[in-house]
């Protein structure tokens, strides 16, 4: 299901499931929004922070599990954006009513730590967006944050991604296209929030990771079957990642695979529609995603 568009003058919810935003990257990304939506900021992100609640944690889990709900609920409320990443949210999926989403379907932004939350987004049905968090948007060029704001607003298909892909393998491949952080597409298997790998499009971003590290996340996901099935691989951006992106291509070396979506941690994060129907053609060299992220 692909959630309403919002149109100029809606309310877009700011919930932080998973770590703390720092107040200027708050600032400096609300900012980027312009003045098109009205922003409702959950409370516990601009409250003192508790003592007791560890770093990185944004809020105890029963707020932050309170907060997300209150932004589902709210049918004012058109889209949310997560602040940051981090870690925290694979804690509070059990406690997440998908109901409410189905209810009232939004489309919910983030990446990183938010693959989790993407993909439970998918499991209720509903087509959520992988792109940047208010945190990061104070640091992205122009071009990307208006493609955010298309896709919240447009249900255009993306179409030919202008993108400089170097591809290793050849054909036309075609699957829903399922962008995540590597180290929770690892995490989320065996949970009941598996990313939806068979058949898909699968694209993966990672910051801060060593060569063993990514060694040993593309051979777990190959050890458990979780790509056994997947249709083509593109690798976004490896941030602070130095001989990451080699381990990766020699890990995938028999599959089909294109190099150099800027998406992920770095200086470039291209928002796009999760699960939408994608075609890979390693011949042209080129991604064309063929729906949009809204309705």
């Amino acid at each position: 299901m692909r959630p309403p568009r919002l149109r100029d003058g809606e309310t877009i919810g700011i919930v932080a499931p998973a770590g703390p935003v720092p107040a200027d990257r708050l600032a400096a990304g609300l900012a980027r929004l312009g003045d098109r939506f009205a922003i409702r900021v959950s409370p516990s992100i601009l409250a003192p922070r508790d003592p007791a609640i560890p770093p990185y944690l944004s809020a105890s889990d029963d707020v932050r599990v309170a907060e997300f709900h209150a932004m589902l609920a709210d049918p004012d409320i058109r889209a949310i954006i997560l602040p940051r990443g981090g870690y925290g949210i694979m804690r509070i999926l059990p406690r997440l009513d998908p109901e409410l989403l189905q209810k009232d379907p939004k489309p919910i932004v983030g990446f990183s730590d938010a693959t989790a939350l993407l993909a439970w987004a998918h499991a209720a049905g509903v087509r959520g967006i992988h792109g940047p968090m208010i945190g990061q948007l104070g640091t992205l060029p122009d071009a990307d944050v208006a493609r955010l704001i298309a896709l919240l607003t447009d249900p255009s298909p993306p179409g030919v991604r202008p993108w400089s892909l170097a591809c290793h393998g050849t054909g036309q491949h075609r699957g829903p296209l399922v962008t995540a952080n590597l180290t929770l597409a690892c995490m989320l298997v065996g949970t009941p929030w598996p990313l939806p790998l068979a058949g898909a499009i699968a694209m993966f971003e990672e910051i801060g990771e060593r060569p063993y590290e990514i060694d040993r996340y593309f051979t777990q996901l190959a050890l458990t079957g979780a790509i056994a099935d997947t249709s083509a691989f593109v690798l976004a951006d490896f941030t602070n990642s130095e001989g990451a992106v080699p381990t990766a291509i020699e890990r995938l070396r028999d599959r089909p695979l294109a190099i150099g979506a800027p998406i992920g941690h770095g200086d470039r994060n291209e928002a796009v529609p999760f699960g939408a129907p994608t075609l890979l053609d390693l011949d042209a060299g080129t991604l064309e995603i063929l729906e949009g992220a809204v309705a």
